[in-house]
């Protein structure tokens, strides 16, 4: 009798146990794009930290979204209805930090890249882990400098220096252009900041100064000086269309450049540089494109998504993530992984990309409360200079006058 009673005993015991295991499990919703994100998330929380969440004792669903991410969340977070865990893009960050609604990280984030840390920390605080990042390199045809007889692209090379070789690419290849010029900050901007500009002074305000002319008056007479084209002129809207199309041999742009060329130009010998140094100021500069992951603050579930966050930036997922060639890990210590050393051009494209982070004047793509209203003035100028419309005094002028306005108060 008492053998049965102890076996009864043990039997409750076992299912108390069970039972309160099942009550600790907790469901995380998390969301981000959806399209291709889909199947990498789920492959982070189905595959590779399929263990470490059982072990937490927690189950994650992911919801994609497909259109205005920002304008979701955003909705989402003043009706109480955002998951647990979401994306946060740095361009729209502010509007996420500033809504009061989101909880400050609790993870240690030494591990991680400190300027990507630093792009997501609000009034002292972090409030969202770098999942990955992007930066802009210089990436080119091969084919076509050999074809023109003409020095590739390198890291030690200034912007005059690239100017001289796009340039003698188009003297020798005339159906070919140098570079597709875009009246967009988003690459400008790589070249501006270079130059020692920043977008913001002590004050707050932006000034178009003598550095930023310099850099405005090079990138703009690229065109004149027979080194580049403007991109609507060959029925393109970003230099990497150009150069897939091997309307031009060269692009400024991100690692994302590389499934344009696998999809469109797979054949294409290519390879990629650092952005070229201001050869006044002896510099680089760049612009860092970094998604992060948020904790919603009134989540019922908030210590769970914090665990849910940590594990998806761990050192494992991201690994995982790098390995696909999906995305550029936010953690420093990757960069010396054995994937990023190898020699294909997607893998030395990455690693370019990964190394941007080290340039001399590095920002984040985001400009505080006034979004992407910011760039207006700075678009418009260039496009007018571009278009042959202003004189680049008179395009600055009055893109100075829309920043007095715009900074008034």
């Amino acid at each position: 009798m008492l053998k049965l009673s102890t076996y009864l005993l043990a039997g409750a015991s076992l299912l108390a146990t069970a039972t309160t295991a099942m009550a600790q499990n907790q469901t995380v919703r998390i969301s981000g794009w959806g399209g291709s994100e889909v199947a990498i998330v789920n492959g982070l929380i189905t595959d590779v930290l399929k263990d470490d969440l059982a072990a937490a004792g927690i189950e994650v669903v992911y919801e994609p979204v497909d259109g205005d991410f920002s304008q979701f969340i955003t909705n989402a977070l003043s009706a109480g209805t955002a998951p647990d865990l979401f994306y946060t893009d740095i361009f729209w960050s502010p509007a996420v930090f500033g809504s009061g609604k989101v909880d400050a990280v609790t993870a240690d984030l030494s591990a991680f890249a400190p300027n990507l840390v630093e792009a997501f920390t609000s009034e002292g605080k972090p409030m969202a882990i770098a999942k990955d990042f992007n930066t802009l390199a210089l990436h080119y045809n091969k084919d076509i400098f050999d074809d023109a007889g003409v020095e590739y692209p390198n890291d030690d090379d200034t912007w005059a220096t690239l100017q001289e070789k796009l340039a003698a690419v188009h003297t020798a290849l005339p159906d070919v252009n140098g570079l597709c010029v875009v009246p967009d900050y988003a690459r400008f901007a790589a070249f501006a900041l270079g130059s020692g500009w920043e977008p913001f002074n002590a004050e707050g305000k932006t000034v178009l100064d003598d550095n930023f002319k310099r850099a405005f008056e090079w990138y703009t007479g690229l065109i004149p000086a027979g080194a580049a084209v403007a991109a609507a002129d060959v029925g393109q809207g970003w230099t990497g269309g150009c150069m897939a199309a091997e309307l031009a041999a060269v692009s400024v742009e991100g690692a994302w450049i590389i499934g344009a060329i696998r999809d469109t130009a797979p054949n294409m010998n290519w390879g990629t540089a650092r952005i070229p140094a201001d050869p006044e100021s002896g510099q680089a500069g760049n612009l860092i494109f970094t998604v992060g992951w948020t904790v919603n603050a009134d989540s019922p579930v908030k210590d769970a998504a914090h665990k849910v966050a940590e594990l998806l930036t761990s050192e494992k997922a991201q690994q995982w993530v790098l390995e696909q060639g999906l995305a550029l890990p936010s953690r420093s210590a990757l960069i010396d992984n054995a994937y990023l050393q190898g020699d294909t051009p997607e893998q030395m494209a990455n690693n370019v990309v990964f190394h941007g982070l080290e340039d001399e004047n590095v920002e984040p793509f985001f400009f505080g409360s006034l979004g992407g209203a910011w760039m207006e003035p700075i678009n418009t100028a260039l496009n007018s200079v571009i278009l042959g419309e202003a004189t680049v005094d008179d395009a600055l002028a009055t893109a100075q006058a829309a920043y007095d306005q715009m900074q008034a108060n």
